[in-house]
Parts: structure tokens; C-alpha cells; sequence
């Protein structure tokens, strides 16, 4: 078994930082969730059994660790403190190209957590679906059909179509 280095946990950090921040929406939310993410690899590394496998095994803590603060939130209600539109992605944007983010965003929050964890995971970071399955311990068919069913409502949020589709495919 070989043993991963503090180096190797942090080398990952841009791609962990750059995921978290769009699977949150906030470049300040994203960046806490990858920071305890890190925090609790290098507690945890004795844990890791194949070094190889050391992105998916850090996704899978990213995401327990956003998993429980959306368990938390769901308990406590929803909190929206001002400062937090300082960070944005849609306000991010010269104005003149806000319009075409501020849509993406909408679309992309109004998308299931299921749903957005595989559209970033496949887009964004570009794993295969087999990488994605390993990372969320999915079985491989489910990433396929929640990938699927992600396009289909963002494309039908962006082009405007009925919610009634949305609903539908669900």
C-alpha cells in the first residue's frame, strides 16, 4: 500500500477549489468546502487503500462533506447574508455578458444536487462515467441517466421551454 504524501493531497487542491466553487455557486463557499475537504484528507490519508485512486477518493469526501452541509442547511432554513453576492459567478461577468451567467447559473441551481454532481463532474473536470460512478458510488447506469436527464433540463431551462418538460423528466 502506498502511502500518499501531504504533497500529493495538496497538489490536487486548483482542481478540488475549482469543482467545489461550481458545485456550490460561490467562490467563497467553494473555496471552504475544498479547504475541509483538504482538512480531512490529511487526517484521514492512512484510510486511502489505493494511491492511484486519490482524486476520486477526495471527490468522495468533497462530496460527503457538501452532502452534510445541505443536511445541515435543510435543518437549520435558509440564510442568504448580503455579502455573499460579492462572490457571485454570475456577477463575476463584465455586464455585457452577465445576461447569458446569470442564465447558466439560474439553470444550473435549479437543477437537483444528483444532477449538477454529474453534469460538473463530466464537464467540468471531465471524468468518464466510469470515474464519476467510482468517485459518487453510484452504479454506472444511474450516472448515465442522471447525466441525461441534467442536459435535458438545462437545455430546457435555457431555451425557455415549458416547465411542465422539466417536470417530466425528473
Amino acid at each position: 500500500m502506498a502511502v500518499v504524501s501531504d504533497r500529493d493531497i495538496a497538489a490536487m487542491s486548483p482542481r478540488l477549489r475549482r469543482y467545489a466553487t461550481a458545485l456550490t455557486g460561490s467562490a467563497a463557499d467553494g473555496q471552504d468546502l475544498a479547504q475541509d475537504c483538504l482538512e480531512r484528507a490529511l487526517t484521514s490519508r492512512d484510510s486511502l487503500r489505493d494511491a492511484e485512486r486519490l482524486y476520486p477518493w477526495l471527490l468522495a469526501i468533497l462530496h460527503n462533506l457538501h452532502a452534510d452541509a445541505h443536511r445541515r442547511q435543510a435543518r437549520r432554513g435558509w440564510e442568504e447574508p448580503v455579502d455573499r453576492f460579492a462572490d457571485s459567478l454570475a456577477l463575476s461577468q463584465a455586464p455585457t455578458d452577465r445576461g447569458a451567467i446569470r442564465d447558466l447559473v439560474r439553470a444550473m441551481a435549479g437543477l437537483t444536487s444528483e444532477h449538477r454532481q454529474v453534469l460538473l463532474l463530466n464537464g467540468l473536470e471531465g471524468l468518464r462515467y466510469g470515474e464519476i460512478a467510482a468517485a459518487l458510488e453510484i452504479p454506472i447506469g444511474t450516472v448515465m441517466s442522471r447525466l441525461a436527464r441534467a442536459r435535458e433540463q438545462l437545455r430546457v431551462a435555457l431555451e425557455g421551454e415549458d416547465r411542465d418538460v422539466v417536470r417530466r423528466i425528473r
